[in-house]
């Protein structure tokens, strides 16, 4: 996101800070291949990757599963401008999988899918985590939303990271888009919380004093070989010091770009809510067992969970404290340029994409409507 880099802490060239500019954001979206005929996942990634135009495939990336693509803005300095360019990529990718009779879609997981059906890219790097992950590398594949905010300092990247753990349950409520897994609903509003937490290294991760400080913890995992380079790391947040940016984990896949614009905004507001006042309460931000229970009822409950709130000492409507939140949020949004999409946090709140899935299975009866109602949203305009 910028172009000064600071030289690696304690002389590691891969901990060397790619200096850029605050609150800038960009988009990572996991998306699911899907047979156009019944609405299947398609195992088809590294057959139509390679095929793709190329200014569309700068852009576009496997994933471990070979129905599992990544979909990836340039930063940007407005949400909007990175809405945009996602809307331009999402029509544009959905025209040219249609040739292959492919379609796509977004949510948290895929309502049917089973593991035996699942096939792992050919990629060296997802051959690495076979090798390493055995079965659980086998099971059905999962879908989230990254978001990236631009920071100047490593520093102020682990400061930024402390403080936003506070928020990566409501995050995760909010964005909850997995109802359903293995052709049932399963009682969670996002089921790819605990199935992808099956893989080591994810959840929230601890606190860190300094940049040095997760450096230092990072380097030990790597020289004792637990994974070959840092982005095995899947927390549900962590630094990125090759861009120069934080990174948000927790959020299941969007299945609209409404849904998508809303958290973006949510994030980058917020970001600039902790850097500049330090708004988190300090019990929530200190509290690792608080934080993890959140983090558990958000994933089964969705934004109706009622959240633990150390400062009252009792569990409160996670729909009470996003409008909190989202109030102390509006003057950045102001600054940053994403008020409107600010506001559209508070819409999805009231129409989660959870809540949404399972009212069209009680409609229809029937998952593979669900799975088209899904791929419908994906690029309406495409």
């Amino acid at each position: 996101m910028g172009t000064e880099v600071k030289p690696g802490v304690l002389g590691l060239e891969w901990a060397s800070w790619q200096r850029s500019a605050p609150y800038t954001v960009g988009l990572e979206e996991e998306a699911m291949l899907l047979d156009a005929r019944d609405w299947s996942l398609a195992q088809r990634g590294d057959d139509i990757l390679p095929q793709l135009s190329p200014d569309l495939a700068e852009h576009i990336s496997g994933e471990t599963h070979q129905a599992a693509i990544e979909v990836a803005t340039e930063p940007h300095e407005t949400v909007g401008a990175a809405i945009a360019q996602l809307r331009d990529l999402r029509a544009r990718l959905a025209a040219e999988l249609a040739g292959f009779g492919v379609a796509v879609a977004g949510a948290g997981t895929h309502p049917f899918a089973l593991w035996d059906e699942t096939q792992v890219s050919e990629s060296g790097r997802y051959q690495v985590i076979l090798r390493t992950m055995a079965d659980l590398a086998r099971r059905e594949p999962t879908f989230a939303l990254h978001v990236h905010i631009g920071v100047a300092e490593p520093d102020a990247a682990i400061r930024l990271m402390s403080r936003l753990r506070a928020h990566l349950p409501l995050l995760l409520a909010l964005s909850a888009n997995s109802p359903f897994w293995q052709g049932r609903a399963t009682g969670l509003a996002s089921t790819r919380t605990p199935v992808f937490g099956a893989f080591p290294r994810t959840g929230i991760p601890r606190r860190y004093v300094s940049y040095e400080d997760w450096v230092r913890t990072v380097d030990a995992l790597l020289r004792c070989g637990a994974f070959p380079e840092p982005t095995f790391l899947w927390w549900d947040i962590r630094p990125q010091p090759s861009l120069g940016t934080v990174e948000v984990r927790v959020m299941d896949a969007q299945t609209s770009l409404y849904g998508t614009a809303a958290l973006t905004a949510l994030i980058q507001s917020v970001a600039r809510l902790e850097l500049e006042e330090g708004y988190a309460s300090p019990a929530l931000v200190a509290g690792e067992e608080l934080l993890a229970e959140n983090r558990f009822l958000a994933s089964r409950d969705g934004i109706e969970a009622r959240l633990l709130d150390p400062d009252t000492g009792r569990r409160r409507p996670a729909r009470d404290q996003l409008d909190e939140l989202l109030e102390a949020a509006r003057p950045h949004a102001e600054a940053l340029g994403c008020r409107a999409e600010l506001e559209a946090a508070g819409a999805l709140g009231e129409a989660p994409g959870f809540a949404r899935q399972l009212a069209i299975f009680r409609q229809r009866g029937d998952l593979r409507s669900v799975v088209g109602e899904l791929a419908g949203e994906f690029a309406p305009d495409g």
